[in-house]
């Protein structure tokens, strides 16, 4: 896509070794918070992973890597060394971890002379030095020739500061040196309580939007990802579940800044018999949470699932900004019908979302695929919109004596007055006699009419009831 762009850091260092010898977790130590799975169980990480790091004033963009298997046939693993390869080519910096309690393996070797074609800095680290007596073990790894080796145990933080110390003597201390990719996170709660209602003043920068591709196993996330970016980013394989971290990625489309988010697959409870699908799960709607937009891909082929439901719900819930991607649209036999039709379906399976704008694309074939932007642009707008007070209470009273709520004991349960109180979602607070006693097919009813009148047709909306002089923290609905 024409005026895209990769946002690239000054010093990149990319963490590489062959499967379960700790570099996720060496990973989350170096960043400083788990934002990589780490389990006990060989090929956990398959996709690079990014995250920003800070040492003595020295910043750096750190990249974990999947295991390296350098002769590997499996599809999946011939895949994740190409991943650890692209990663080493983008990396100014390689730290090279092996595990002391497998001792040297054939395949450390292996990695090491492939390293050694390299020319860049390179550490040779041996991880899971957690006592004495497995420091006597770090003696063999030096067989591979090299003068210094760092023992560590990134699990316990042991060696850890000298390893630091080594790796960041070149990198020039400046606040700029890093891109905190990992930085982007979410500062509207859509909490009820009442805050600054002033204009939010513009930003000296033009926001970074994030969006997190959301949605079934095997759906087409990363598919759609790499076509944005333009080369194979993330693993794409027709394994269901090979995503697993929530990988974040920074792009610039036509001047505007995105964090695009894969995600996990969310799968059915029923079928997450694993501990490691359980994690994924969490990444995934956790991704959600820290989002601007959740672009919530839906395959064509199968239409709306049960699943697909519950994951709307959980973006809903989540108060976050959404796009309905049909994806594999292309797949499908069309005469005239066909797009109202499946435009009808979706929106009765998903009625509490009818704000969510709808695309159809391609993730394959790239069709269509910049209508997500579009639209994220749109959505955000809105997600991001203040009213005044006195403008909100001049054309509220219209809406409000047009349709007045039910009678309360015999007495009219007069409205008072409005005012919005966040954004990111928009939310809003109603001052009425009752509150109690207002349903929610009332509810529905305002917020109908805020859309409509205030320019919230693509956005969620939060709305509360509170009574004349009550403390936010008296009552939340």
């Amino acid at each position: 896509m024409d005026g895209m762009m990769k946002k690239a850091p000054t010093t990149t260092i990319a963490i590489v070794g062959r499967p379960n010898v700790g570099k996720s977790t060496l990973f989350n130590r170096l960043i400083g918070f788990h934002k990589a799975i780490v389990m006990d169980h060989p090929g956990t990480t398959r996709d690079r992973n990014y995250g920003s790091g800070e040492w003595n004033g020295r910043k750096f963009f750190l990249i974990d890597t999947g295991g390296f298997e350098p002769t590997a046939n499996d599809e999946l693993l011939i895949q994740m060394r190409q991943q650890t390869t692209i990663a080493i080519e983008e990396a100014d910096i390689v730290i090279f971890l092996m595990d002391c309690r497998d001792s040297l393996l054939s395949t450390d070797k292996e990695i090491a002379k492939l390293l050694r074609m390299v020319a860049k800095p390179t550490f040779f680290v041996v991880n899971k030095v957690d006592g004495e007596r497995w420091e006597n073990l770090v003696a063999e790894f030096y067989q591979l020739g090299v003068e210094e080796l760092f023992p560590i145990s990134a699990l316990q933080g042991y060696g850890i500061a000298d390893l630091l110390d080594a790796v960041t003597k070149g990198i020039v201390p400046h606040e700029d040196d890093a891109v905190e990719v990992d930085d982007f996170v979410t500062t509207d709660s859509g909490s009820d309580e009442i805050i600054d209602a002033e204009v939010d003043p513009a930003p000296a920068t033009p926001p970074t939007i994030r969006l997190a591709f959301v949605g079934k196993p095997n759906v087409g996330k990363s598919s759609l990802i790499n076509k944005i970016l333009g080369h194979e980013r993330l693993i794409v394989n027709a394994q269901a579940g090979t995503t697993r971290d929530a990988i974040d990625t920074e792009v610039t489309v036509e001047g505007k800044r995105y964090l695009l988010i894969d995600t996990a697959g969310v799968r059915r409870k029923s079928r997450l018999s694993l501990t490691l699908e359980k994690y994924s799960v969490l990444q995934a709607i956790s991704a959600m949470r820290r989002c601007d937009i959740a672009v919530l891909m839906i395959s064509a082929i199968e239409g709306v699932t049960e699943q697909d439901t519950k994951i709307a719900g959980i973006i809903a819930e989540a108060g976050r900004g959404c796009i309905i991607a049909i994806n594999k649209w292309d797949a499908i036999e069309k005469d005239e019908k066909t797009l109202g039709v499946f435009v009808r379906q979706v929106r009765d399976a998903l009625k509490f979302m009818e704000y969510a704008p709808l695309v159809f694309i391609s993730a394959t074939s790239g069709q269509r695929v910049g209508k997500i932007f579009e639209a994220a642009q749109l959505v955000y707008d809105e997600y991001g919109k203040r009213m005044s007070t006195a403008f909100l209470n001049e054309v509220g009273k219209t809406f409000l004596t047009q349709k007045t709520p039910q009678r309360y004991r015999g007495i009219e349960n007069s409205f008072f007055y409005m005012t919005q109180v966040s954004v990111r979602p928009p939310t809003f607070v109603f001052f009425v006699r009752e509150p109690q006693e207002i349903h929610f097919s009332y509810e529905r009813y305002i917020i109908n009419r805020i859309r409509e009148h205030f320019g919230f047709a693509n956005s969620p909306i939060r709305v509360i009831f509170r009574k004349r002089g009550e403390k936010p923290a008296e009552r939340k609905r």
